[in-house]
């Protein structure tokens, strides 16, 4: 059964980087990967997705010019660089693979999350 896996999490300063790999563990045919994020008492909300072929990609306005997904294909990995971070982007933040999509139902197979806490 295929797994996904995020890593990279961590406690930064306002400001800083970080980088997310979420790793497959075995071939998967979905044709998207996304990065979805859930901060204390809200709702899940949806970060980014990315086409594992074709290279088309969707951000959430909040992310947009300091966020950028990509996909190493031959690693069956997606990766998300957080730039310029701020405390509003502290969450636990869970891959998911499926069709390229917004909406986080969509999704078929989901990682357990990496939390990320961005101090000010």
């Amino acid at each position: 059964q295929v797994q996904l896996v995020e890593s990279g999490g961590g406690l930064v300063q306002a400001g800083g980087s970080l980088r997310l790999p979420c790793s497959a563990s075995g071939r998967f045919s979905s044709s998207a990967m996304g990065w979805f994020r859930q901060a204390p008492g809200k709702e899940r909300e949806f970060v980014a997705a990315t086409t594992r072929h074709g290279g088309r990609t969707l951000y959430a306005d909040s992310v947009k010019g300091r966020f950028t997904i990509s996909v190493d294909n031959a690693k069956n990995t997606v990766y998300l660089q957080m730039n310029s971070l701020k405390p509003e982007d502290t969450a636990v933040y869970s891959c998911a693979a499926g069709p390229l999509s917004t909406f986080s139902h969509v999704y078929l197979l989901w990682g357990q999350g990496t939390q990320v806490t961005i101090s000010s």
